[in-house]
């Protein structure tokens, strides 16, 4: 009699489920129409990307074949809700978007591209979270209105970062970025590059470190006065949305956030980054995002 009680428990579980979420609640929190799948418990709703006209491999690609932005709602064990997405952006939209996305209290998990040969080029942010179902619908109609905001105030994405940047020369003075972050800098024809090793130990037992890749640097361009620097952030998974919060107020822009190795102890991401402005004031943002990882990174020797 028990074990039937059971199995008739178990049944009626996604129903269960789907019975705690609030589709009705989920739709007026993101101003989007949904579908509900009883068997998963989730509830997904869509925004197809039909305002611009996007091009793969010379052809005209219909939102269907892999343009519509999305935001999954399924029941929370510790909170009210999770939700899970992917929205698709152009290249003008990402950074304000990620803002607008981390202020409203989402995760920002990847970005990416999923095509080549893409007229203009598209990406993919990956987002997650959880809590309520206000919360959290409100903050996926949050970032969704910002690419309206974009949209709407200039039709064609861009192709620069504002002005883009074409310096004359490249003569970055090294003493002070070196007070500022720390270790030696190689500097080659007027640019400068930091780098930081950390660890990690493969499937195979094999540690590996700066050499073989395990490591976070930042290369600068340019002027003192108008500089550059590009570069990329190793950082745990718990570090991730910190070091993304941060630089992003410092207004550096997130171009890439993926892995670099499979089976990794501990497991790293790799987030690729792009900024503009003075020297010291880009190496002063690198610096804080620097500090609020967990573990010390290790300057090159």
């Amino acid at each position: 009699m028990m074990k039937l009680k059971i199995a008739l428990l178990i049944s009626l579980m996604p129903t269960l489920v789907c019975a705690a979420l609030d589709t009705v609640k989920i739709e007026t929190a993101t101003g989007l129409k949904g579908v509900l799948n009883e068997a998963e418990g989730v509830f997904k709703v869509t925004a197809p990307r039909n305002d611009v006209k996007v091009s793969v491999d010379g052809w005209q690609i219909p939102p269907f074949m892999g343009l519509t932005s999305w935001a999954a709602f399924k029941s929370g064990m510790k909170t009210e809700t999770m939700v899970m997405g992917d929205l698709v952006l152009f290249p003008d939209e990402v950074n304000p978007v990620m803002s607008a996305a981390l202020d409203a209290g989402l995760n920002i998990t990847a970005l990416h591209n999923h095509f080549f040969f893409d007229d203009p080029h598209v990406y993919f942010m990956h987002i997650g979270g959880e809590g309520s179902v206000e919360q959290l619908g409100g903050a996926v109609k949050t970032a969704l209105n910002k690419v309206k905001e974009i949209r709407a105030a200039n039709p064609t994405p861009a192709k620069l970062f504002g002005a883009g940047f074409a310096p004359t020369k490249n003569q970055i003075t090294v003493p002070p970025l070196e007070t500022v972050l720390g270790p030696k800098a190689a500097a080659k024809e007027g640019m400068v590059k930091f780098v930081f090793g950390r660890i990690s130990k493969m499937a195979c037992g094999c540690e590996v470190g700066k050499e073989m890749g395990v490591n976070t640097w930042a290369a600068f361009a340019g002027t003192d006065d108008n500089a550059l620097v590009d570069g990329d952030f190793c950082v745990l998974e718990s570090e991730l949305q910190p070091v993304l919060k941060s630089l992003r107020t410092s207004n550096i822009n997130i171009v890439a956030i993926h892995q670099h190795m499979t089976e990794e102890s501990p497991r790293y991401l790799f987030l690729h980054y792009w900024g503009k402005g003075a020297a010291i004031e880009l190496a002063t943002a690198l610096k804080r995002a620097l500090a609020l990882q967990e573990s010390p990174l290790k300057p090159a020797p």
